[in-house]
């Protein structure tokens, strides 16, 4: 198994584990720590540059210099190369493996020494030489020059694994000719996750690809917007900045969008503006492209609560409806016993209280 660290600009420092205070006899010491940096350079030492930026003509060629220096208390042997660059997952900058041979502007460098031995705390500035192909497309290419350690070492079951532990500096070479700016966002994917309180909006987990199909390298910065039917609801977010993106590399975004209202179908729309890296200007500036997709949010929540309210309604006006007929029964039992009761009460009154137009012989006067 062969496991490869980084590349960085900068020193790769290597620690062994610390000799005992009182070793047993007969037995070796670790060997000291180690350490080398690399950088761009000149044929007189490093001279500040952060990295080999060039801007050259197809069928250029130019020699420069990397320095590779020992930082060590013993001599270092290192293998030297180039390679090509690309986007990591992470959005990190790194090269192919060690052992993948580069197709781009790698393969374009010549190194006058392929392994090198550094006395301790020593320096070594090594020419090379870059050469465009004839036919090279314009635009960005990177990659970078390598100084690297292989050593083995034990895993936690015992096995031996290869590392190759690397440094290096970074090459930028733009080829001239016509620039075409432009990062792309596919894949686009919306997922809606509601929330059990149905007074709160529910969340959409936007996950998407942002591929650099020009051949400039860009940075940039998502926008999001989602939105319910004729706009209701509208919710918009702004992703952090993108880290540098090369070309014909691409990167896996997921922005989390809270707080939306589940509209029962929300429009997503995603747009990336490309921003330049570092001192390059693009005239004029490139501009990014929507990408939109709907999404069903159901407000399952919410039609329970509405369904809740509806039925608590439907109970208040049943029971009152009920309340008021049997009021009704009530009263028309109420008033059909005071008929009955009326009824009876007249014939007994009419033989207590005799027509008033009769004497008391009962003749009519």
């Amino acid at each position: 198994m062969r496991l490869l660290a980084a590349i960085a600009t900068g020193i790769a420092l290597l620690g062994a584990a610390p000799a005992p205070s009182a070793p047993t006899p007969g037995a070796s010491s670790a060997p000291p720590a180690v350490a080398w940096g690399v950088a761009p350079s000149s044929a007189k030492g490093p001279n500040g540059r952060p990295a080999f930026t060039y801007k050259l003509d197809p069928g250029a060629t130019l020699t420069d210099y990397v320095a590779v220096t020992n930082h060590s208390t013993r001599p270092l042997t290192l293998n030297l190369y180039a390679s090509d660059a690309f986007t990591t997952a992470e959005g990190g900058f790194d090269l192919l493996a060690g052992g993948q041979q580069p197709t781009d502007v790698g393969a374009w460098v010549r190194l006058t020494h392929r392994s090198v031995t550094i006395p301790s705390t020593s320096r070594l500035n090594v020419p090379f030489t870059l050469t465009v192909p004839d036919d090279a497309t314009p635009g960005d290419h990177a990659g970078g020059i390598v100084a690297s350690l292989a050593t083995t070492t034990g895993d936690a079951q015992g096995n031996q694994v290869a590392v190759d532990h690397r440094v290096g500096a970074r090459i930028y070479l733009r080829v001239t000719g016509e620039l075409h700016p432009a990062l792309t966002v596919e894949n686009l994917r919306v997922r809606h996750t509601g929330s059990l309180n149905p007074l709160a909006g529910g969340a959409l987990t936007v996950t998407f690809t942002v591929q650099n199909t020009g051949n400039v390298r860009l940075a940039g910065r998502p926008r999001l917007n989602a939105a319910g039917p004729f706009g209701l609801g509208r919710r918009s977010v702004e992703a952090a900045a993108l880290p540098e993106i090369l070309p014909g590399s691409e990167l896996v975004i997921t922005v989390r969008i809270t707080g939306v209202p589940p509209l029962f179908r929300l429009t997503t729309s995603t747009l990336v503006a490309p921003t330049i890296v570092g001192d390059q200007a693009l005239d004029p500036p490139p501009k990014g492209d929507p990408v939109q997709v709907t999404v069903w949010a159901v407000p399952w929540p919410q039609l329970v609560l509405l369904a809740l309210l509806a039925l608590a309604v439907w109970v208040l006006i049943t029971v009152r409806r009920r309340r008021v007929r049997k009021i009704a029964r009530l009263v028309a039992t109420a008033r059909e016993e005071g008929r009955t009761e009326a009824s009876r009460d007249r014939p007994d009154q009419i033989r207590n209280n005799p027509r008033p137009d009769t004497d008391h012989t009962g003749k009519d006067k």
